[in-house]
């Protein structure tokens, strides 16, 4: 099924990002996501992998609320627990956690229509809410990230395609059975989970 959808973007001459030979699942507001993208940056690692984005609590609003006593506390604790696994990491912490399916699924709009474009918005779409803590449930910040032409190029039809990609991104990381994320898959179907050191990235990756 994941061949069937590739080509379904090939046959519009587009760049898919499932030709590339690891598969990242990722969430916007998971820290230790956005530490793992930044950290697959600075290696030089993305080019290799297929970002897909997953939406590890589904139930979060949108829009964005804020948090306050344990939640607060909780989100206070693991932008603490990355900074000691990435202490290079610029990253503060946000008010609350939005919801990230509009994201995703601009984010699968945007990989459609060129990989370079999509994996752009999201590197803007990490820092914008990890560095900035704005509410990225809320379609006028992601169209502040898009190009400005992106929305233009993308027939209709196209875009019920990414969404239903986006669904089977879902499906897709549900069957590795695992429910968390940052998560990295290898062709051979090696699983990296989590943010780790750099060390144990680079023997994954080979």
């Amino acid at each position: 099924m994941e061949r069937r959808l590739g080509c379904i973007l090939m046959e519009q001459k587009r760049t898919s990002p499932d030709l590339t030979p690891f598969i990242l699942y990722s969430d916007f507001n998971c820290p230790f996501c956005y530490a793992l993208h930044e950290r697959l940056h600075d290696m030089k690692l993305l080019d290799l992998v297929a970002w897909r984005g997953v939406q590890h609590a589904p139930y979060l609003p949108n829009p964005m609320r804020r948090w306050d006593g344990a939640m607060k506390a909780e989100l206070q604790h693991e932008v603490a627990v990355v900074k000691r696994l990435a202490p290079d990491l610029a990253i503060e912490v946000p008010q609350g956690k939005p919801n990230t399916k509009s994201a995703i699924e601009r984010a699968s709009q945007l990989l459609s229509l060129d990989r370079s474009r999509g994996m752009e918005f999201i590197h803007l779409v990490y820092a914008s809410f990890w560095l900035d803590g704005r509410d990225i449930s809320d379609p006028a910040v992601l169209d502040a990230l898009t190009a400005p032409d992106a929305d233009a190029e993308i027939p209709g039809s196209q875009k019920e395609t990414t969404a239903s990609i986006a669904r089977h991104w879902e499906e897709s990381w549900h069957a590795t059975g695992q429910a968390g994320v940052p998560l990295v898959v290898s062709p051979d179907d090696r699983l990296l989970v989590g943010c780790v050191p750099a060390e144990q990235i680079e023997r994954f990756f080979g």
